[in-house]
């Protein structure tokens, strides 16, 4: 079935209950990205600084590293196993509420074991709550729109980054709260969601099919791959992610270990600070981005010029390793980031194979978004250890982000 039919079906929903949907839907999101971030960014660095300081790069990349398996595995499975079930709600609600059980566990441990076993159980948790969110889109917002919801859903990242945090670096003392009010937040989102907007139940086939064997089963999962534009697209996120959160992932103990911070300003602080400067123009990028892609009806340029943009912004410290120097390069790096992630989003789903199958193929696409953030840590480990510096790991950052800008060019279905 060709992705013109969800696009069809959400046309016949009213313009108001539309635009209803695309603010629960920029909730929804923000709440996500509030525990990526607030977690990834301060709370879990924090917490494994405080467990064993001379050791925090090489544990952060070890728990990161393991945590990705259950973020992968997770996402793709959750996403056939909703499109098989025809509703979102369930697996939102069910993937929040187990997320806030898996927080609340991860901010009483206080060795690296517990640590990594409550990262990765918070991190498979979330990925059934973001496989449900991101079928939504496609599930029901016409394609002529994809470019303003995507603009939504992107915003979501500078609204929720910043609130994840400032919630964490307010209470980077107070490990148990933070982490508590990580998943409150979530928690809160999700049953908005689930209470003001009621799952459209979709057809299901009236003869069960086939039970396949599991290799047959991962063929399957990982069919939309054989799409060109699909999986270019794919290989594109996958690279502009790996090289964003390899630097952001490690920006607590870049501010702690190399660069000079005005005095009275702990790294915990200068997160503060620097994360609504890079989540403001995140935003700037995002709404014009989306929206400008679609009155020009021109994706790939802003996509690939953003992702150029961040690969050359990464200089900014390596040339300039000092406060100010950081701050410019925050507010670039977000302004590049969040118009890449916005107009991405509706590229993706203007390649999606088949309609039917959206949420199992943006499940298999969230492994290039969820996948990259969570390795991450493990990747810029072993770049500051083998290379000694945080210098390899803004180049290599960078290098990962070009190449993510040409990794568009090949795609042919979208302008």
């Amino acid at each position: 079935m060709p992705l013109s039919s969800p696009a069809a079906t959400a046309r016949a929903v009213p313009d108001t209950r539309q635009r209803g949907l695309m603010a629960l839907l920029l909730v929804v999101n923000a709440s996500m990205y509030a525990v990526y971030m607030g977690v990834g960014s301060v709370l879990l660095p924090t917490q494994v600084a405080a467990i064993d300081p001379d050791h925090k790069v090489a544990l952060l990349g070890l728990i990161g590293g393991v945590s990705s398996v259950f973020a992968t595995a997770c996402n793709p499975v959750a996403g056939a196993l909703s499109d098989r079930s025809g509703r979102r709600n369930p697996w939102v609600l069910g993937g929040a509420l187990a997320s806030f059980a898996g927080l609340a566990f991860l901010g009483r441990v206080h060795t690296a074991l517990l640590a990594g076993i409550g990262w990765c159980l918070v991190q498979g948790t979330m990925n059934v709550y973001q496989a449900a969110v991101t079928a939504i889109v496609p599930d029901r917002i016409p394609s002529d729109r994809r470019g303003t919801a995507s603009a939504l859903v992107g915003l979501a990242l500078p609204v929720g980054g910043t609130l994840g945090v400032l919630v964490a670096s307010a209470s980077a003392e107070h490990l148990p709260v933070g982490y508590l009010v990580l998943g409150l937040v979530a928690a809160a989102a999700a049953l908005l969601l689930t209470t003001m907007c009621r799952d459209v139940p979709r057809a299901q086939d009236a003869v069960p099919a086939p039970a396949l064997p599991w290799r047959r089963r991962a063929a399957v999962f990982l069919s939309a791959l054989r799409s060109r534009d699909f999986r270019w697209a794919f290989v594109g996120r996958a690279l502009m992610v790996l090289g964003y959160f390899s630097v952001v992932g490690y920006q607590l103990y870049i501010l702690d270990d190399r660069i000079s911070l005005p005095k009275g300003l702990s790294p915990a602080e200068a997160m503060a600070v620097l994360t609504p400067v890079s989540m403001a123009a995140m935003a700037v990028s995002t709404l014009a981005g989306g929206l400008l892609s679609d009155r020009w009806n021109r994706r790939k340029v802003f996509v690939g010029v953003s992702a150029a943009l961040a690969g050359i912004v990464m200089v900014v410290p390596v040339l300039v390793p000092t406060w100010p120097g950081m701050l410019v390069f925050s507010a670039l790096n977000g302004l590049a980031f969040g118009c890449f992630m916005a107009v991405d989003t509706a590229v993706v789903t203007l390649v999606l194979p088949r309609a039917e199958d959206a949420a199992r193929d943006l499940g298999v696409l969230n492994i290039a978004n969820a996948g990259p953030q969570i390795v991450a840590p493990f990747v810029a480990s072993a770049v500051v250890t083998a290379f000694g510096g945080y210098t390899p790991l803004f180049l290599f950052g960078g290098a990962l982000s070009l190449l993510g800008a040409l990794a568009i060019l090949p795609i042919r279905g979208v302008r």
